[in-house]
């Protein structure tokens, strides 16, 4: 299969990537300033452009883009709405606008995290975004046409990155990473539509 992965840069895509050209598929790494196709998930232009110079594919892997930390008491609605624009309204963006140009039977994996389920401090953008992959997708997997596809990774902590983020969430289990990548090559490479995969560790 030809498959982009988007943010394949990041701290998923380097062990995403790698794992899913050991099946034998062809991997066009896409980002905002490195990979083999820039895209910024930030702008409807560049999405659609991104689409265009790929051509069809059949996957389309999307990893990249994180919400931010906040305080809630000093959260407005403006701040809240900045962080949803690329992790969320990007996320959906690849899908609205790739239906259009991905071939027939092609799917859509995003990615979530475990803030849709689980309260934490500090994360109220997050848990929002991920909420709202989650009805996303749910909702596209009985709308998309041309026997597409769409699932959502919602993982913990990944383990890549447990040095760095555990100080600010003692106590996270994190999801070891070649369970994360299985994840992810599951929904490429499966049947499976609708499905919220929650890696929680």
């Amino acid at each position: 299969m030809k498959i982009i992965v988007v943010g394949g840069g990041g701290t998923i895509g380097k062990r995403l990537v790698p794992a899913l050209r050991s099946h034998g598929h062809d991997v066009v790494v896409a980002g905002r300033t490195s990979g083999d196709l820039h895209v910024d998930l930030l702008s409807h232009t560049s999405i659609e452009a991104m689409y265009r110079e790929a051509g069809a594919v059949d996957s389309v892997v999307s990893v990249a883009a994180h919400g931010l930390l906040d305080e809630f008491a000093a959260l407005t609605a403006d701040a809240l709405h900045e962080n949803t624009r690329a992790k969320f309204f990007g996320q959906a963006d690849l899908v609205l606008t790739g239906q259009h140009h991905c071939a027939d039977g092609a799917s859509f994996t995003l990615t979530s995290g475990i803030f849709a389920d689980q309260a934490w401090p500090h994360v109220t953008g997050g848990g929002v975004i991920s909420g709202a992959l989650h009805s996303f997708t749910l909702s596209a997997a009985i709308e998309l046409p041309r026997d597409m596809r769409i699932n959502v990774v919602s993982p913990t902590m990944v383990g890549d990155s447990t040095e760095a983020f555990s100080p600010r969430f003692p106590g996270m289990r994190p999801v070891p990473m070649d369970e994360l990548v299985t994840h992810y090559l599951n929904c490429v490479e499966g049947t499976d539509t609708g499905r919220i995969i929650r890696a929680y560790g």
